[in-house]
């Protein structure tokens, strides 16, 4: 996290983990064309360029975005909330930089990836792809400084879910410091669509425990709301009901068969890493 530069933050992480690539079930053709690659026998002839041919004398097919390994959209967070950080940077520069890590893995293995950022709303979207300095964008665009609105979790998946019509993983990064009254209807909609759907929930330490040892003026960085806390006094109080939720938000991932991992901005941006190998690999195992 002390490296200035994100694209080098990302590929530092990755480095160690390029252990092959993963194979998708989802085949075929979409009709927007990416690359060339040479013909090899089996080739569908159909796609073969026979004015590329007529130029080179070779054989070359056009390569499409199905024909990639994956598709995924990486959802990130960059409401107010995700401001907060109490290890010397905040839960959105860690947000961003386990965005920015899947990313460049993903993009070594020749996988489509696409971005999603929000709040309230959809703040910047951009589509699948795998293609000559697709990643480079995509790194210029978790650069920009955030809006930073309060969270709408419901509003934005079901804007994902219109705008997803392929099949795809969908990663989603938030805090999840929300009302998740709708959350299970929204995630289930895109479980529905028959997408494979990860969750990432990033979660300060202070948050954790309401690690304070002075009564403060609190703010709440969405509404602005503020309140004078004793933490000795409310800190059970506290626990008990951030607790509640963290339960609330699993067992909604578990009924809907949706991949959870739960990280604290002190853990290693390896071992997230690390969990998304894993939970990739069992969701493979279990297509078998």
């Amino acid at each position: 996290m002390r490296i200035e530069s994100l694209e080098l933050r990302a590929r530092s992480v990755v480095e160690g983990f390029m252990t092959g690539l993963h194979r998708s079930p989802y085949h075929g053709f979409s009709v927007e064309f990416t690359e060339y690659r040479q013909y090899v026998p089996g080739d569908d002839p159909r796609y073969l360029d026979w004015k590329l041919y007529a130029r080179s004398d070779r054989y070359y097919v056009k390569r499409y975005e199905d024909e990639t390994n994956l598709r995924c959209h990486l959802i990130l967070d960059q409401s107010r909330s995700m401001q907060f950080g109490s290890v010397g940077y905040t839960k959105a520069d860690y947000a961003r930089t386990l965005t920015a890590t899947l990313a460049y893995f993903l993009n070594s293995q020749r996988d489509a990836i696409g971005l999603c950022s929000f709040s309230a709303e959809v703040d910047e979207y951009l589509p699948p792809r795998f293609r000559p300095g697709w990643l480079r964008r995509m790194i210029v665009a978790l650069e920009k400084e955030s809006p930073g609105k309060v969270t709408d979790l419901a509003r934005v998946l079901a804007t994902i879910a219109e705008r997803t019509r392929k099949r795809s993983l969908l990663v989603l990064i938030s805090d999840f410091l929300a009302p998740i009254d709708e959350l299970e209807t929204q995630l289930g909609l895109l479980r529905a669509a028959r997408h494979e759907v990860a969750v990432f929930q990033i979660l300060d330490p202070a948050e954790c425990t309401l690690a304070f040892d002075a009564p403060a003026l609190f703010e709440d960085l969405e509404t602005g709301e503020e309140i004078y806390v004793d933490p000795e006094t409310a800190r059970a109080d506290y626990i008990r009901q951030f607790e509640q939720h963290q339960q609330n938000v699993q067992a909604i991932c578990e009924r809907l068969g949706v991949q959870v991992t739960q990280l604290q901005t002190s853990d290693p941006l390896e071992q997230a890493l690390a969990d998304f190998l894993r939970l990739r690999q069992m969701s493979s195992s279990s297509r078998m």
